[in-house]
């Protein structure tokens, strides 16, 4: 699985972080961070962030 976020998109809702906080995070400037390229064990949870974000920021690529 391979995590896209489009930042330019991003507002910083934090549906993400709240969803996968093992792969999404804020830094100390409030910018989103992530793992783009999450352990398998974090792809539901990733999954469920991608569905949470309500500007759809996130683009998730499966094999």
């Amino acid at each position: 699985m391979t995590v896209i976020v489009d930042l330019n998109l991003c507002q910083s809702h934090g549906q993400c972080v709240y969803a996968a906080p093992e792969v999404f995070a804020f830094d100390e400037e409030e910018n989103l961070t992530y793992q783009p390229e999450p352990p398998e064990s974090q792809h539901d949870r990733v999954r469920a962030a991608v569905a949470a974000c309500p500007v759809r920021a996130i683009l998730v690529s499966e094999p």
